[in-house]
């Protein structure tokens, strides 16, 4: 199993090809999905996405902070079941202010410009995941699971 440095790179080529990922989040005891645009930080540790607070996403977030990110390579074609990869990322996702917030928040809209209008909204919350796992899952077969030091 090569090590996740060894995956960094691959990881980082999949993250700034796809700019949705799928957020999974516990809604009392069932799953709940929702699409969120994503942003990465250079060390892989942090994932961040904008919400605004009267979403069923946030009120999930808020009451059970474990959440798991999905991001995948599909392009609903026969040759996804070779090429696809899909990776999990399992962490703890909470509301950042402060400085921090002004830090991701840059990370965030270098990525996506196109929602400054409506990550400034005093009703939008910028929401940083910890990543503490990623899972990455290629040829529909291979896994490889790295734990991340925080």
């Amino acid at each position: 199993m090569r090590s996740f440095i060894q995956y960094g790179n691959q990881l980082r080529e999949l993250f700034a090809a796809q700019q949705l990922a799928v957020l999974a989040t516990d809604a009392g005891g069932r799953p709940y999905t929702s699409l969120v645009a994503f942003a990465a930080t250079d060390d892989l540790k942090t994932l961040v996405f904008a919400t605004l607070r009267e979403t069923r996403k946030f009120s999930n977030i808020t009451h059970n902070p474990h959440v798991s990110l999905l991001i995948d390579s599909r392009s609903n074609q026969v040759t996804d079941f070779q090429d696809a990869v899909a990776l999990t990322a399992l962490g703890t996702g909470e509301e950042v202010s402060g400085e921090a917030r002004d830090t991701l928040l840059s990370l965030y809209l270098a990525r996506h410009a196109h929602l400054s209008t409506f990550v400034r909204t005093p009703s939008c919350a910028l929401v940083a995941v910890a990543v503490r796992e990623y899972c990455l899952v290629s040829r529909f077969q291979n896994v490889d699971v790295w734990k991340m030091s925080q």
